[in-house]
């Protein structure tokens, strides 16, 4: 038994020494598949915190926390081993499972965009689906599960641009490169999701400061800027969010018809942005870019449009009917 068990030591020793011998390898393959996601990382960021506004400061933080461990599970739970395991078996389902997820991005993106510019229409819309929120509690639950919702959706994404950034990788390294990316995303986001939701509370603390002479009249002059700058940044960094859920959810679907072979609206906003950047007298690339994020969310705009009426008056009665026979509760949304 000690002579088995010896060798078994070795066994573990060789192979300790060929994960170190590799871990350099593992990090520089997280660490590419981690920037090719930054694009959807900075829309992730900036999607979060329009879940937050709105509720008192106490409660900011415990929400931010309860969206991170949505997303965390997200990413580890779910999606990573879906990712191996379609990447192994059926590596065809994951355009067609984007484009799905596409078409969820557009609709929220689509609907917040109502709200904001039909509140009237918005309020009609969320009791059609059954979204509206009996107390605050119910209105904190249902806040937290859209964005754990519009997470998974962004995660996916994130996930799918790690793999693809590594595909001639063994599985143990895929697994490792796209855990590591989805912790450290995930712990990244929502870190300065937390900073940016209590930056006015900072800005209320340090104007509260009685220190004396120049440099206390500074910091106080800086906290009361930083809680007047703070209303209108998280507004405008809603709009974001709002654009961001529609350029890549339009993104995501004119993507994903290329793929299928109607490839019209992708040509067609490749040459609009190849147009804008020639033409463009500073930052061609800049513009070409921002042209064809323009062109994505319009796509993002006209699909979210045809798809309100129809989770509305189709997908949301007949989930709830579903769920009715199920003989479970039937949820706040789809």
């Amino acid at each position: 038994m000690s002579t088995g068990l010896i060798a078994l030591l070795d066994d573990v020793a060789a192979i300790a020494k060929v994960a170190a011998a590799s871990l350099d390898d593992v990090a520089g393959q997280a660490i590419k598949a981690g920037t090719k996601s930054a694009g959807v990382v900075i829309d992730d960021a900036a999607v979060t915190p329009r879940y937050v506004v709105g509720f008192a400061a106490d409660r900011e933080i415990p929400i931010v926390a309860r969206i991170a461990k949505g997303s965390l599970r997200n990413k580890l739970v779910f999606l990573l081993p879906a990712a191996l395991a379609l990447g192994l078996f059926a590596p065809w389902a994951i355009t067609p499972l984007l484009t799905l997820g596409g078409l969820f991005l557009c609709y929220e993106g689509a609907e917040k965009l109502m709200e904001a510019v039909f509140p009237h229409a918005a309020h009609e819309h969320e009791a059609e689906i059954g979204r509206a929120a009996a107390d605050a509690r119910a209105l904190e639950d249902a806040k937290v599960s859209g964005a754990i919702k519009t997470d998974f959706i962004l995660s996916a994404e994130i996930m799918a641009i790690a793999l693809a950034s590594v595909p001639d990788a063994g599985f143990a390294t895929q697994a490792i490169v796209l855990a590591s990316v989805g912790v450290f995303i995930t712990f990244g986001v929502y870190g300065a999701v937390a900073l940016i939701v209590k930056a006015d509370d900072f800005g209320v603390a340090l104007a509260a400061k009685d220190w004396p002479g120049l440099p206390g009249r500074l910091v106080r002059g800086f906290g009361r800027g930083l809680v007047r700058f703070m209303p209108g940044f998280l507004k405008v960094l809603a709009a974001i969010g709002t654009a961001a859920m529609l350029w890549v959810g339009g993104g995501i679907v004119v993507h994903g018809l290329e793929t299928f072979g109607l490839a019209g609206i992708a040509h067609a906003l490749h040459d609009l942005a190849e147009a804008v950047g020639h033409a463009a007298p500073v930052m061609p690339g800049a513009a070409a870019w921002l042209a064809g994020a323009l062109g994505s969310a319009v796509v993002g705009i006209v699909i979210g449009a045809v798809t309100i009426p129809v989770v509305g008056r189709i997908v949301a009665p007949a989930w709830k009917t579903a769920r009715a026979l199920l003989g479970r509760k039937a949820p706040e949304g789809p």
